[in-house]
């Protein structure tokens, strides 16, 4: 076995921003999500069931290819390391497949549409796989110290969620804003190749940045167990991982909460256009709401992680959010929420979001950190580093926030009886209603779920200074032994 380093504690600030431009492309492809839904849907034609089947199938591809290709990287060998390679691969199937979603063929019918769809959301979804999975697991190969990794993945998720309110200001505004015949510019299908070209070229130049700008730090990573053979260690790995409560728990409770986002991420847009009748511009509010959360987020993690451990932290931040996200939605279901036409509406809609979007964006910085834990556990159980296979469940679940969440906010849809080419007049109270149930009280159901797995999370400082202690002293015999 290669000897592997000795612990590592804080790393540069320019690494960090190097790896956290990775989470740019994230970011892009989420705020496109905002239109994905309308255009197949209301722009396209396509039923939201046919949607949701996509967003279901693409899912399963995930479900068998992220902890594979998790797992290849973890045993990969090449002058570049075991991550890089293919992070650089993925740079082709995700900018041409979001090229090619928003840009399809004119004068398809339904069937065809729906095939284009599935197609190119498969390839971004391949693409995703190849990127984000080996990103994640490198993030987690940069340190040891338990607080130094919520940091980096600080770093990651808070340019990420910055990333995402700019370039969803941007999609809205700039891409999609409101002209004559288009009071809501996402139901213009004039601006869709716009979106494609734009999105393609920032996808391709974040990966490339983040690529090339953590490259020098390959010799400083684990190396590859070469005593072990490929063939059948991820059987293995996944086996460990499944016997750690720890594991199971942080990944049925991110798994949760994911498709809890993907609900709101597709059924949202068709709150806010249909039942709140906002326009194109005042739903670029929700994205500037999000802003102070994600400049508090990092200090806030780190405070919140030191007071009540990372469990709880996630348990009460989750909580807090949900709460707040969903209410307006609730107040409007009693009729205690301003109308459409009052000039309450949308200090009170927006005011509420702002304090639930204060306390989300600790949430997945924190959870990062724990699956980092969970992959020095996996090496103090066996001896192996896997960080590809255990944040392959992280990639999954975002993923599954359009795929699981789409599904259901597509099938939703369609169970509410939303109509094709949807205006005032065909909308109906019960409609409308059953938008913002979606919204509000199935999204608290969801989050609650999530939060009853989480309370299973058994990792806590103490342990995790006990296992990293047995750790160093294996591999400084490691090294000793190597040298």
């Amino acid at each position: 076995m290669d000897a592997r380093p000795t612990q590592r504690g804080k790393i540069p600030l320019r690494t960090k921003l190097a790896f956290s431009s990775g989470a740019l492309e994230e970011a892009m492809i989420g705020a496109a999500g905002i239109a994905t839904m309308l255009f197949y849907n209301q722009v396209l034609g396509v039923s939201p069931s046919l949607c949701g089947t996509v967003f279901l199938i693409s899912s399963i591809v995930d479900a068998v290819s992220d902890p594979l290709v998790g797992a290849w990287s973890d045993h990969f060998r090449s002058r570049w390391g075991r991550r890089h390679p293919f992070m650089l691969f993925s740079v082709l199937p995700l900018t041409v497949g979001f090229y090619l979603m928003y840009a399809p063929p004119a004068d398809l019918n339904e069937m065809q549409y729906f095939w284009w769809f599935l197609g190119t959301m498969s390839l971004v979804r391949i693409g995703k796989t190849f990127y984000t999975i080996p990103h994640d697991a490198l993030g987690a190969e940069l340190t040891d110290d338990y607080h130094e990794r919520t940091s980096i993945f600080g770093f990651n998720s808070v340019t990420g969620m910055l990333g995402g309110t700019l370039l969803g200001v941007f999609v809205l505004v700039v891409i999609f804003p409101s002209v004559d015949g288009y009071e809501n510019g996402l139901l213009n299908p004039a601006r869709y190749p716009i979106l494609a070209s734009a999105g393609a070229t920032w996808i391709c130049l974040t990966l490339l940045i983040c690529v090339f700008g953590t490259r020098d730090q390959i010799p400083k990573l684990h190396a590859v167990d070469r005593d072990r053979k490929p063939r059948g260690a991820y059987f293995q790995d996944l086996l460990t991982l499944l016997k750690s409560r720890s594991y199971i728990s942080v990944c049925a409770a991110w798994l949760v909460m994911a498709t809890s986002g993907g609900v709101l991420a597709v059924v949202a847009t068709y709150t806010f256009v249909y039942a709140y009748e906002l326009t194109t511009e005042q739903i670029t509010l929700q994205r500037f709401v999000v802003l102070p959360g994600v400049f508090i987020a990092l200090p806030l993690a780190k405070w919140l992680t030191r007071l009540l451990d990372k469990k709880m932290t996630v348990v009460y931040m989750s909580m807090v959010c949900a709460t707040l996200i969903g209410l307006p939605h609730v107040l409007r279901m009693l009729g205690w929420f301003p109308e459409n036409d009052s000039a309450w509406l949308l200090p009170a809609l927006f005011g509420l979001l702002l304090l639930g979007f204060l306390t989300l964006p600790v949430v997945p910085i924190v959870i990062d950190s724990q699956l980092t834990d969970v992959a020095d556990e996996h090496e103090f159980r066996t001896g192996r580093r896997s960080e590809g296979v255990v944040f392959s469940i992280r990639t999954f679940a975002i993923k599954a926030t359009s795929g699981i969440g789409g599904l259901i906010g597509g099938f939703g849809l369609d169970w509410i009886g939303f109509p094709e080419d949807a205006s005032k007049e065909t909308l109906t109270p019960e409609v409308l209603d059953g938008l913002l149930f979606m919204t509000g009280p199935l999204y608290w159901i969801i989050v609650a779920a999530g939060m009853v797995f989480m309370a299973l999370y058994n990792i806590d400082k103490k342990r995790h200074d006990e296992m990293m202690a047995t750790l160093e002293e294996r591999r400084a015999a490691a090294a000793a032994g190597g040298s």
